[in-house]
């Protein structure tokens, strides 16, 4: 059992949009697990055993389990197979809150993985199933942006994290050498990643920060939660 599990299509998804976050969570005292659909391959640099190596330093240095499911990169698609796989991991852990990619990209895996994260989080708390595991239904669903389009999506909330959590996001995002550093085309993300984070967390007065968009409405218990 975890408190929250957080869903990317692809190794290094997680990192990208939400790595701060997961640090700050882990920080703070939360159980925190990383489930990607699919292991990401092929790309122009990477194998199946690299790539499966970066997720893993990766996911130490957040300090997060992580498990990867056996869709196929490319070719990931919202199905009842899909959904069915996804919901017996939630229903083995169980969490609290639930974190997927954001529904609107140039990337159709993501777009599929969002949808997969909607349809599970419904099934796994199926009674009357062939499912494993007993039924469950997580509380909260957020969405992380981590998108191939030039978005400014207003969040509904920012999430603020301290410079150690930001440093332990980059230093994640360096593991996966063969997607950022191997790739030209791509070695100005990280730095992207930092500045983008230093502007959200400007507009909440915080060092660093990730924005988040909740389909549901948001309560709180009390103002003194609130930046």
């Amino acid at each position: 059992m975890v408190d929250v599990v957080c869903i990317g299509a692809h190794p290094d998804d997680v990192e990208i949009g939400m790595g701060a976050t997961v640090a700050a969570m882990v920080r703070q005292g939360l159980s925190v697990a990383i489930v990607d659909l699919t292991n990401g391959e092929p790309t122009p640099y990477g194998t199946p055993e690299t790539r499966a190596a970066e997720s893993s330093a990766a996911a130490a240095m957040l300090g997060v389990t992580r498990r990867t499911l056996g869709m196929k990169n490319r070719y990931l698609f919202d199905s009842v197979e899909a959904r069915t796989e996804l919901a017996e991991v939630l229903r083995e852990l169980r969490p609290r809150i639930l974190f997927a990619p954001y529904p609107t990209d140039a990337h159709p895996d993501h777009i599929a993985a969002s949808a997969i994260v909607v349809g599970a989080r419904f099934y796994s708390k199926f009674t009357k199933t062939d499912m494993a595991g007993e039924p469950h239904y997580p509380a909260r669903l957020y969405h992380y942006i981590a998108v191939h389009l030039a978005l400014h999506v207003k969040p509904s909330f920012i999430a603020a994290a301290e410079d150690e959590d930001l440093s332990l996001k980059l230093a994640a995002l360096r593991e996966y050498r063969s997607q950022f550093e191997a790739n030209e085309r791509n070695a100005a993300i990280i730095p992207t990643m930092e500045n983008r984070a230093r502007y959200w967390g400007g507009l909440i007065g915080a060092p660093a920060g990730e924005p988040f968009f909740s389909p549901e409405e948001i309560g709180i218990t009390s103002v003194t939660g609130l930046l």
